[in-house]
């Protein structure tokens, strides 16, 4: 059963410089427990896709396509096409995110207590305060902050980087959302507290059921936490399938690129990929990478290349395949 059923979702945006597309004909599956690693460049439409799937697009913005959250006892919603007032019941409770900079998501004059206290309210307020407060504890306490009862008194500019980012798993989870939203949330972190943060958040897939959509421009943190990956390029998926087999033998050749490119201790020269993502206003004909492949082919410059199947896990945007 999935937990999320994404098909052909598409999103447009408004420019000075016309309509563009970050997000074009994506189509994936995740199920309860399950972590999907979203991969690509700055600019490959990850973010956008996020926002999308949490009902928080810039105005002006068209969706079209459908995104099928199935809900705790009330059947299916489609995340597309619900109204605010809906997005009310479903943000936090049935869908969390974690963003990439904790000190621009949290609010610098709260407490952090009083900021974990405000998400859970909101879609339970009946709670008495001792209810209130002895939620937000079991929420510290499940992002392993330590001491709870101190660091709930405090303000974010007390938290180190890596507290302040358990502050932000801890509020993700306190209504205790079925599918969690990761964007990017070691970035800012050094090598010891990111791999303490991505342990953190498999653990808590595992033990909470919960779906994972984990969103990184790294392949190294993607082969730590998920079970598939699918690799995003100019907003399409180019590259979708089990992680083992996408990060043992790419199909696409900007999977392998970015593979190159990703330092290791067995390597001893990185290489680049040359030129640099499109502009979403002057994409190419065919394949978004073909100015950039060195495998191209007259027939990548015809039209853009179906996703093709490599294996039964495995699948690739590209004529090669």
């Amino acid at each position: 059963m999935s937990l999320l059923e994404v098909r052909n979702l598409t999103v447009d945006l408004p420019t000075a410089a016309g309509w563009i597309r970050p997000v074009n004909d994506l189509s994936f599956q995740l199920a309860p427990a399950e972590s999907l690693g979203l991969v690509g460049e700055s600019g490959s439409g990850k973010t956008m896709l996020a926002l999308a799937l949490m009902g928080l697009l810039p105005p002006g913005a068209r969706v079209t396509g459908s995104a099928l959250l199935q809900r705790a006892g009330s059947g299916e919603s489609n995340l597309v096409s619900i109204n605010e007032k809906a997005w009310r019941t479903v943000r936090g409770r049935e869908i969390a995110m974690i963003f990439q900079e904790p000190m621009t998501s949290l609010n610098p004059v709260m407490r952090i207590g009083a900021q974990i206290e405000e998400a859970i309210r909101t879609h339970e307020p009946t709670l008495s305060k001792g209810q209130l407060r002895g939620r937000v504890l079991e929420a510290l306490r499940q992002a392993s902050v330590p001491e709870p009862e101190t660091r709930a008194e405090q303000f974010p500019h007390q938290l180190s980087g890596g507290l302040r980012q358990r502050a932000m798993i801890a509020m993700a989870l306190a209504a205790h959302p079925r599918l969690l939203i990761a964007d990017e949330p070691t970035t800012a972190l050094d090598v010891t507290v990111q791999k303490q943060i991505l342990d953190l958040l498999d653990g808590l897939r595992r033990e909470l059921k919960l779906g994972l959509l984990f969103i990184t421009h790294d392949l190294g943190v993607v082969a730590q936490v998920a079970d598939r990956v699918a690799v995003m390029y100019a907003g399409r998926i180019v590259e979708e399938g089990a992680a083992a087999e996408v990060l043992r033998a790419p199909r696409h050749p900007y999977t392998q690129g970015l593979l190159a490119a990703s330092p290791s201790l067995e390597k001893r020269k990185l290489t680049p990929i040359p030129g640099t993502v499109p502009q979403l206003t002057a994409l190419p004909p065919g394949c978004a990478f073909e100015p950039r492949c060195g495998l191209r082919r007259e027939d990548c410059r015809v039209a853009v290349p179906e996703l093709r199947k490599a294996s039964d896990r495995h699948a690739a945007r590209c004529v090669l395949v």
